[in-house]
């Protein structure tokens, strides 16, 4: 009988400890102190019921192998908890393993294929697999959800793509009916319309992004053309400035300023912007061309690397080095030993102060030592 009380005790307190440990790494995990957890998770006895979090919880510190062991365990360990499978077919998508979690997404519908969200997830996967059916998809997902926010912009935006505008304008509305504020399907109306040339209409709806925080080249920029298409020049000015903020060298935005102000009859500021603009696109690729020519000399390709350095200077005539590899790169090429002495003359009269002198003059000593033993 004592026997008895004292092995009941000692299950007890077995019990009472496990569950105290338990215990804490939950407190570690609903607080975010994720490798805790897992530590205190790892030294349960049974990690059945644990495999799951610790999955999570190496999720939330960036450690996806891990994680994706752990689902594994889990759902091995839980067959029938659908959750789980669906958290870890949501993990292989992430992690590019895409014929894993469309497999595994497939699965789940056939077991709950009233599930909205499993056919979104599918149609992310099959989007990543360029798979057409992914539009589908998309479709049976806000048909089981007419207010699935995330398939709406999907359908939304297909539609916008084969320029069927009025179904686009149908989904949007309808997913802007439950979330007002959604800042992906305001841009994509506004999108619409411009693509509409309904200029008027896209630039109210790419204010609205501008009035809930959303700033970017993107909207500045539509919203310029927009304001221009209807000759108001001077809030296309001000918002291609602002376009320009983002890209301060596009040349492009500046000469399209000019024209503006052109419009506008304020010829100074066009001059200014337009003048900019050619001196941004007025850039020399001398160092470019030199660089080529380089790479051509390291194949041994010389005759190529003659026409890059060629190209270098003709961009750029007052560029020493690449005159001199010039010089070095035909010297390779050609055999005949005169015109080689000649180059080296021509390039010391010319560049008195070039770093290359010595080089050249001792080229030069060389060659004129080789024509000498040739000729006795």
């Amino acid at each position: 009988m004592k026997l008895n009380l004292c092995f009941l005790y000692l299950v007890f307190v077995v019990s009472l400890n496990a569950q105290t440990l338990k215990d804490k790494a939950d407190n570690f995990y609903y607080n975010g102190n994720y490798t805790k957890a897992i530590e205190t998770y790892k030294s349960l006895k049974n990690l059945d019921d644990a495999y799951g979090k610790i999955a999570k919880s190496y999720l939330a510190i960036g450690n996806y192998g891990e994680a994706l062991t752990n689902y594994q365990k889990a759902i091995n360990a839980n067959k029938d908890n659908l959750l789980l499978q669906y958290e870890f077919a949501k993990l292989l998508s992430k992690t590019k393993k895409y014929k894993e979690a469309n497999e595994l997404f497939k699965n789940l519908i056939a077991l709950d294929s009233l599930n909205p969200n499993y056919h979104y997830e599918l149609g992310i996967v099959l989007e990543k697999q360029k798979d057409t059916a992914s539009v589908n998809a998309f479709s049976k997902t806000f048909r089981l959800d007419s207010t699935h926010q995330k398939a709406i912009f999907k359908v939304a935006k297909r539609h916008i793509y084969k320029r069927r505008f009025n179904e686009a304008h149908q989904f949007i509305d309808k997913g802007l009916e439950s979330y007002a504020d959604n800042l992906e399907l305001i841009s994509l109306k506004a999108q619409a319309y411009y693509y509409q040339d309904y200029y008027t209409h896209a630039v109210v709806w790419f204010k609205k992004l501008l009035d809930l925080g959303e700033k970017s080249e993107f909207i500045h920029e539509k919203l310029s053309l927009s304001y221009a298409e209807n000759s108001d020049y001077e809030d296309a000015i001000y918002h291609r400035k602002q376009a320009l903020k983002y890209n301060p060298s596009d040349a492009n935005a500046m000469f399209v300023i000019g024209t503006y102000y052109e419009r506008l009859s304020n010829f100074e500021k066009a001059e200014e912007y337009i003048a900019k603009a050619l001196k941004l696109q007025d850039q020399s690729l001398t160092n470019e061309y030199q660089r080529l020519g380089t790479i051509y000399n390291r194949q041994k390709k010389y005759e190529e690397a003659i026409k890059a350095f060629q190209k270098s200077l003709k961009e750029d005539s007052s560029n020493i080095m690449s005159e001199f590899f010039l010089i070095r790169t035909k010297d390779e090429f050609y055999g005949n030993i005169d015109a080689k002495i000649k180059l080296y003359e021509n390039y010391i009269v010319k560049h008195e102060k070039s770093p290359f002198l010595v080089f050249a003059q001792r080229r030069l000593k060389e060659l004129k030592k080789e024509k000498f033993l040739e000729e006795d």
